[in-house]
């Protein structure tokens, strides 16, 4: 079910770790965000990042996910549709209560829609963007 996902994960650690090298931006003022498959790669290789927030727009976690014993991890924004028929709601709550578990500062917020990006979620992404890197 998850194959190529430990290539998949080396790649995207290796290309967010080159980005401060290509943008000038350092990772500590980086916010990795992705919708579905991709917030679950954001949880998936966010937690063990320096980075400034993380997004999680209809996502889950991985079920093999590892992270570091870190003392601190970045702030996490996790939001879902209650009527998401792809990514079924409990997913989202078994990743905030798991993310809760290992001390992130997190954001949760359902939404009455489906498996989309809504207007109400762009502001809500918007606001955490704005606190956590001003």
């Amino acid at each position: 079910m998850y194959q190529g996902l430990a290539e998949s994960r080396q790649l995207l650690i290796d290309w967010l770790q080159s980005l401060e090298s290509t943008t000038g931006v350092p990772l500590s003022r980086t916010i990795l965000s992705g919708f579905s498959q991709g917030g679950a790669m954001t949880l998936d290789v966010g937690l063990n990042l320096p980075l400034a927030g993380l997004i999680v727009m209809s996502g889950y976690l991985h079920p093999d996910v590892e992270t570091t014993t870190k003392s601190s991890f970045p702030p996490t924004l996790i939001m879902h549709g209650r009527n998401d028929e792809v990514v079924p709601l409990q997913a989202a709550l078994k990743a905030r209560e798991t993310v809760e578990s290992l001390g992130v500062a997190t954001e949760y917020h359902e939404f009455d829609m489906g498996h989309e990006i809504s207007p109400q979620m762009l502001e809500v992404l918007r606001n955490f963007v704005v606190n956590a890197i001003g």
